[in-house]
């Protein structure tokens, strides 16, 4: 008995018990979905033992955490009059209170060395021991601060005309911002930041990776559930236009809704949280979903409507498309599986989560939506009545002559597509960085340009100095080599001012002359005999220099916050800078490394996009080996493949033209759209199959059947795919945007292809090779001779009762 026969007759048999069962299922998968968690963790993209990743590790356990400064900073001509001063004062010391707040530093709480003699060593004191009286005393520890080039562009910038550029550093607990409550953090920190800002009326502005990741995160938290929605919505009215049936909108959104409960509790189950991939996958479920069940729905009306039978015309759906449908949704979880392979976690998940799920969706349709319709009452006339839509059916005809008549100006249409495309390819540019996906107007990105304004940008760049010699840091060579290394940096615009070892030794001779701020400067070969020893009897723990040195005095850092740069110029300026590095610091005595967060963000990207660039062409060659192994023929092949191989080429011309940049947000379009876009031609196929068959291999009229039967339920899919991917339009990411934007795209041009390049090259084709094709398929064909026998479909009750 043919799988697709047995499985009908066991659907129809043990539909209770399947449905118990499945219930079931759903309670638990509820209770685990109930424990799905947001992650706030920085993706791990990089493998373990890739080198950038391994040096980032390595400066981590020597330097601790790069990337947990949250900042603070404001611009006004009012920041040295005494009631704005010291009410900044007051904010850091209630910030401080904070119980994940570790330390803070701002121009009203700074430090300075003094010189102490008698201890041969230089003590660190704060500048401002308690809130200043006067306006007088703060005159003058506003000239002792300006007087202090450590701290210029760093925690104060002028901007001319007596205003001053000022910001507050504040130090987090890495386990507190990696927390699900982080948000309570985030929120009690602004709280008493804006109530000073209130205060005196100035705007305030947040910036730093815990503070953007914070945003990011519940930003993401907040589409998932509005995007869930909108793909319900949305579905469910496509659903009513298409089949005027309240019946029919209920069970196929009950279907998915089952779904979307089973894809988040796999999610707990697998141990993944919810990333900015993963939560897109509750929403693609349910887009992916809809169609198995327009082509179940529409397939039963259409029996239904041809013979009046209902338990016949539920077991011949599942028998006919049952087939058809699974490979469309294999195709499609082939797709998405692809990414299970790149040794990427944020990847690997995104890949393992979707092609599980989007699996598990055709079971829930191919048995729940049977059995839901075996237990209603047959379908009346007005609920049929989608299938005779004189709109639809012109649509069809208009095809029908096209394909007919006019496939030279198809086949013209698409060479100018071609062209098109493959000009604008040309055009494309890849780059990404932290906030590429945010709108400008967004405050995240308002206050990040505040900072990128005054102070050159927030974002963690570092350079650690290995000089395999233990004490190798503290000569004086390497300490030139070092301000020479920063003086380079200072020469591009993206570089906040460097810190170094180099600049707390120019701290500590000013501090031995007595704060002159002239002295700020690398000490003289005579100097640095006298001026070492106060440097190195100051207790490191309490002194700033042990931010720049290992306890061995062999590594050092420099460390320069940076703006949000893209990787191309990020990879322009360090390929730049490499050159230089090595004539400063030779590789076979120093051992010289470009790190940090901002680093292995972009150098993460680069490796994202490769990967998935390589996961594509994977995804397209085991597809294309699935639909050899269907049709046993390379020439059927390519005409299943060249349909949806053109819109992937007119996406990628037209991110070109549009300047739309090639990431890990919109490199994702082409997987997922491919494996959408080439279900449509694997139903056409398993149709045509039959057709052929049916016309004794005559390609001219099983071509026109089989556009009488698909198209309008290819049509019906696309638009509700197209339809559903649109919601992402409304993301407040703009990679979101863009790739909601061009799988719609890709799925509109993959319409047309399907509906007329496909049917107008199998016309144009070698007739041998079509017979040649369908000689032994692996679609199984069903014919009308093979129908089962109307008794063994009944449903036992009798026997039921007995028991």
């Amino acid at each position: 008995m043919p799988m697709w026969t047995a499985l009908s007759r066991w659907i129809l048999r043990f539909r209770l018990p399947i449905i118990v069962v499945i219930a079931a299922l759903t309670v638990l998968m509820a209770y685990f979905a109930s424990k799905a968690e947001m992650t706030y963790t920085m993706a791990q993209i990089l493998p373990f033992d890739d080198p950038e990743y391994v040096a980032y590790k390595d400066f981590q356990k020597r330097f601790g955490e790069d990337a947990n400064i949250l900042v603070i900073g404001f611009e006004t001509d009012s920041l040295f009059e005494l009631p704005l001063f010291r009410d900044w004062m007051q904010t850091g010391e209630e910030l401080r209170k904070i119980e994940s707040v570790k330390n803070i530093l701002s121009v009203a709480g700074i430090f300075t060395l003094e010189r102490n003699d008698s201890l041969e060593s230089f003590e660190v004191k704060p500048l401002i021991k308690e809130s200043p009286k006067s306006q007088a005393e703060l005159d003058s520890l506003r000239n002792i601060i300006t007087g202090l080039p450590f701290y210029r562009e760093l925690l104060i910038s002028p901007s001319g005309e007596g205003r001053y550029a000022t910001l507050m550093l504040l130090t987090l607990d890495q386990q507190s911002i990696d927390r699900k409550d982080r948000k309570g953090l985030i929120d009690r920190i602004t709280q008493v930041a804006d109530g000073f800002a209130q205060r005196h009326k100035i705007d305030i502005h947040y910036s730093g990776l815990p503070y953007i990741r914070t945003i990011n995160s519940l930003k993401l938290r907040d589409e998932l559930v509005m995007f869930l929605w909108m793909s319900m919505l949305v579905t469910a009215l496509v659903l009513f236009i298409f089949f005027r049936s309240l019946k029919a909108i209920i069970f196929p959104m009950l279907v998915v809704l089952l779904s979307v409960i089973w894809c988040v509790g796999t999610m707990v189950l697998l141990g993944y949280k919810i990333t900015i991939l993963t939560a897109l996958i509750p929403p693609l479920i349910v887009i992916i979903g809809i169609p198995n069940c327009i082509f179940l729905t529409n397939n039963f009306h259409r029996e239904y409507k041809g013979h009046g039978n209902k338990i016949k015309a539920i077991t011949r759906v599942v028998q006919r498309i049952g087939n058809a449908t699974f490979l469309t949704n294999f195709n499609t979880a082939l797709g998405f599986v692809t990414f299970a392979f790149v040794d990427s976690a944020l990847l690997r998940e995104f890949g393992v989560l979707s092609s599980i799920n989007v699996m598990q969706v055709f079971l829930l349709s191919i048995t729940v939506l049977p059995i839901f319709y075996s237990y209603i009452k047959a379908p009346k006339p007005k609920q049929t009545k989608h299938l005779d839509n004189k709109r639809m059916q012109k649509v069809v005809e208009w095809q029908i002559s096209m394909v007919s008549h006019y496939r030279p100006w198809i086949y013209a249409l698409t060479a100018v597509i071609l062209g098109v495309s493959i000009w604008g390819m040309t055009k494309i540019r890849t780059t990404g960085n932290f906030t590429d996906d945010i709108p400008d107007s967004d405050r995240m990105i308002v206050d990040l340009k505040f900072f990128e304004r005054h102070f050159h940008g927030v974002m963690p760049f570092e350079i650690t100095i290995d000089t395999r010699k233990k004490n190798g840091v503290m000569k004086l060579s390497t300490f030139r080599k070092i301000d020479q290394l920063q003086q380079e940096l200072r020469k591009y615009p993206e570089f906040a001012r460097p810190l170094s070892i180099a600049e707390v030794l120019k701290f500590s001779k000013q501090a031995f002359y007595g704060g002159d701020s002239n002295e700020y400067r690398l000490p003289s070969s005579e100097e640095i005999a006298f001026l070492l020893p106060y440097a190195q009897n100051t207790n490191l723990k309490a002194s700033v220099s042990s931010s720049f040195l290992d306890s061995s005095r062999q590594v050092t850092r420099i460390s320069a916050q940076m703006a949000d740069i893209g990787t191309t110029e990020m990879a322009r300026i360090t390929g730049e800078l490499r050159p230089k590095v090595d004539s400063l610091f030779p590789p076979d005595k120093f051992d010289v490394k470009f790190t940090g967060s901002s680093i292995i963000f972009l150098k993460g990207t680069d490796y994202l996009i490769e990967n998935l660039m390589l996961s594509l062409l994977a995804a397209i060659v085991l597809i294309s080996g699935l639909m050899y192994f269907m049709f046993y023929s390379f020439k059927m092949l390519l005409i299943s493949v060249i349909p949806n191989v053109i819109p992937l080429l007119f996406t990628a011309g037209l991110m070109g033209f549009y300047g739309i940049s090639l990431k890990s947000s919109t490199i994702l379009v082409f997987n997922i759209a491919y494996g959408i876009t080439v279900d449509s031609a694997i139903h056409f196929f398993s149709r045509y199959g039959l057709d052929l068959k049916a016309h004794h291999n005559r390609i001219r009229p099983a071509v026109m059947d089989t556009m009488k039967d698909t198209s309008i339920s290819i049509l019906y899919t696309s638009i509700i795919l197209l339809l559903g991917f649109c919601i992402f339009i409304f993301s407040t990411f703009g990679g979101t945007i863009a790739l909601g934007f061009l799988i719609s795209v890709t799925i509109f041009v993959g319409l047309f292809t399907n509906l007329f390049l496909l049917p107008s090259l199998l016309l144009s084709i070698d007739r041998a090779f079509t017979i040649k094709a369908y000689k032994e398929p692996l679609i199984a064909v069903f014919d009308e001779e093979e129908d089962i026998e109307l008794d063994s479909l009944t449903i036992r009750k009798e026997e039921d009762n007995d028991n």
